[in-house]
């Protein structure tokens, strides 16, 4: 009698769970920025190591390149009153004018267009339009000077605390340049001056992509099943110069190391044809299990929510099994986890990239 091959089922959104005591959620950064411990997962045994991150220089080798994201954080949440008295908390997305954003708005009733909210400074903010998750808004000024002088740092909602004046620069990357994300490429964090220093001196080079991180970064997945899931949108740039620096790494055989995950989702969508090649525009990739990545080679990345896509990423690169175990370790190992947490270094599961 002949057999039937079952249909692979979809991947589901609590493939990618995992249990955290709520003390493993660091609320402040280490001391120093290399302070952090460094967990290295080497995809295609499952095998890990325990280090500090600036054990990172010997797991690179000359020739390599380090890609980072410089997009710079702006100080993107902001807090109102409306006309009736109630408060808004506004989480600016994205600047679209100079005094026009979408924003996720929190309040006790929902927006209305043409609904006026009293800022800090004397400022008001206008609602113009409701678009899906997000409200437009137009400020009666600029928006970047204003941010920049009553904007609060929009540290992640698990923090647990409010931003005070260290998070200024420590939830910022030492080469943050070009102003647009509400949330730090955290993976950059670990890094100073210094560091870069010390890796260009033997030989590593560093080039640069830019990848505005949104507020649905913060967005859980709510369907169950992953086919189902529709990625939010975020605005990038990979340089025709990074391209280059790329393309002559690889054929010199050395590996393209992703800083975090923004940059992976930077390049593998810039290679999204088939061939590495300049971008600027939105993407709304989602890298799940099963994708192969056409441009990363290895991977520098911190420790992610239990069920979001950025896990789903990271399993996706070194194996879903692989990673799962490596974070059960973690946990036990009582590394700290999220944006101010500590680090993990990646190398591909057999399959998942175009080379080891």
């Amino acid at each position: 009698m002949p057999t039937t091959r079952a249909e692979p089922r979809s991947l589901l959104r609590t493939d990618f769970s995992y249990a955290l005591p709520a003390d493993l959620i660091a609320s402040e950064p280490a001391p120093e920025r290399r302070g952090s411990r460094l967990l290295v997962l080497e995809g295609a045994s499952g095998a890990w190591r325990d280090l500090r991150f600036p054990d990172l220089g010997s797991l690179l080798r000359p020739g390599d390149l380090l890609v980072r994201n410089d997009t710079r954080v702006l100080p993107a949440r902001l807090r109102g009153t409306k006309a009736t008295g109630g408060a808004v908390e506004i989480l600016i997305e994205r600047v679209t004018a100079e005094r026009c954003f979408t924003a996720q708005l929190r309040s006790s009733k929902g927006a209305r267009p043409g609904q006026s909210i009293a800022l800090a400074g004397g400022a008001t903010a206008v609602v113009v339009a409701l678009r899906e998750e997000f409200v437009e808004l137009e400020l009666d000024r600029p928006v970047g000077a204003f941010l920049e002088a009553m904007g609060e740092v929009p540290l992640p909602p698990y923090i647990g605390r409010a931003a005070t004046g260290p998070d200024r620069e420590r939830y910022q990357t030492v080469y943050a340049r070009e102003p647009g994300a509400v949330a730090a490429p955290t993976a950059g964090l670990h890094f100073d001056a210094e560091f870069f220093a010390s890796l260009g001196a033997r030989g590593i080079g560093v080039a640069d992509v830019t990848l505005h991180v949104g507020a649905g970064t913060f967005q859980p997945v709510r369907c169950l099943d992953l086919s189902e899931h529709r990625m939010h949108a975020e605005w990038l740039e990979v340089s025709a110069g990074t391209v280059d620096a790329i393309k002559a790494t690889q054929r010199a055989g050395g590996r393209v190391v992703a800083i975090g995950t923004t940059v992976v989702r930077s390049l593998e969508t810039a290679a999204a044809a088939g061939e590495l090649r300049p971008f600027a525009g939105e993407t709304r990739l989602f890298i799940q299990p099963g994708y192969r990545f056409r441009v990363v080679d290895a991977l520098v990345t911190n420790f992610h929510v239990s069920e979001s896509t950025l896990l789903m990423l990271v399993c996706a690169f070194a194996g879903r099994e692989q990673v799962l175990g490596a974070y059960a370790h973690a946990v036990a190992a009582r590394y700290r986890f999220f944006s101010y947490g500590d680090a993990m270094f990646l190398t591909p599961a057999p399959g998942a990239a175009r080379r080891a």
